[in-house]
């Protein structure tokens, strides 16, 4: 699910657009993160960038989709070098939740 590259962290999820409300899950399939916002012109993959940075705490610019521009299966880039911000993260991906 997440890997450590020489750019950042690549993390691996599934998105869910035009969702009821916004919020992330983890499955045993992996990480899927519901958006309320339709798949039209680039407008989920920015609300999830948003909503990715919210949840976690880090600056929206850390995080750029590297692979599944137009699909539900993307690879997220998270520039961020800082330990503390990235605990919050590392502690939702090892969790039972």
């Amino acid at each position: 699910m997440l890997k450590e590259t020489k750019e950042g962290y690549l993390l691996n999820l599934k998105i869910s657009p035009n969702a009821s409300k916004n919020e992330i899950l983890k499955t045993d399939e992996g990480i899927k993160v519901k958006i309320t916002a339709q798949p039209v012109d680039g407008k989920a993959n920015k609300a999830l960038c948003e909503y990715l940075s919210k949840f976690f705490k880090i600056s929206k610019t850390s995080f750029a989709i590297v692979k599944g521009e137009t699909s539900k299966e993307k690879t997220v880039l998270i520039k961020c070098k800082n330990e503390e911000k990235l605990q919050k993260l590392k502690e939702f991906l090892n969790s039972g939740n």
